[in-house]
């Protein structure tokens, strides 16, 4: 039963990713019916043996099946249209952080705060202490306040990196010269994990993300131990 609960999506600790993971199974209904449909007719044409030599035309069934799968289209354009829009839209952040890729670790600027910047890198495996995620944990965490909106300027100072987090639905390239931003809300508190999803080089397995969410208090209680350092 654990292999089998590894296929689906994380659990949503954003709006965003909850949306997409509704339009997920909203997608998938609709294909189910496809298939069976299809399904049927396939084995209605193999298992029976009725033919009509003379019947040349079906106009009423070619504008059926021309009609139908428009429609169905619509069903999936749709939703897929506003969440594209929700997925894009950046209002009024609360917090503003600056991501940039290296070769291979991230370095986080927070805008907001004076001299609040530093470097995340992976934790080597013989240093990892009990609980601790091979490979996915970092020497520094990103830590942001929840029911927060957060912004993220991403960018990279060598080659094309991707800043990734999948339980937050948020996924933007880090390209050197360009800046991209990204914006999310975390809905609870909790250490989300993501990877580096561009080839960036030899250790590209080895440049890990992680942001521990906290509540107000105990955010702006870091953030003063931090930024006078």
């Amino acid at each position: 039963m654990a292999n089998w609960g590894q296929l689906g999506l994380q659990d949503a600790a954003s709006p965003i990713i909850a949306q997409l993971i509704s339009f997920h199974d909203h997608a998938i209904i609709i294909v189910t019916l496809i298939v069976s449909l299809v399904f049927y007719a396939l084995i209605s044409l193999l298992t029976t043996s009725f033919s009509n030599r003379y019947v040349y035309e079906a106009q009423i069934i070619e504008t059926v099946w021309t009609v139908l799968p428009a429609i169905i289209l619509l069903f999936l354009a749709l939703p897929s249209l506003r969440l594209l829009y929700l997925i894009d839209e950046v209002s009024d952040p609360l917090v503003t952080i600056k991501a940039i890729g290296h070769q291979w670790y991230w370095r986080y600027e927070y805008s907001d705060y004076n001299n609040l910047e530093f470097d995340s890198y992976i934790t080597p495996t013989d240093e990892l202490t009990s609980g601790e995620y091979r490979l996915l944990e970092v020497d520094n965490r990103v830590v942001l306040p929840i029911n927060a909106e957060i912004r993220f300027l991403i960018t990279a100072a060598d080659v094309i990196h991707s800043w990734t987090v999948p339980s937050l639905g948020v996924k933007a390239d880090a390209i050197p010269g360009r800046l991209n931003q990204v914006g999310f809300l975390i809905t609870r508190p909790g250490v989300f994990y993501g990877q580096c999803s561009e080839i960036c080089g030899a250790n590209h397995s080895f440049i890990p993300i992680v942001l521990e969410a906290l509540d107000f208090e105990s955010y702006f209680s870091w953030i003063t131990t931090h930024s006078s350092k």
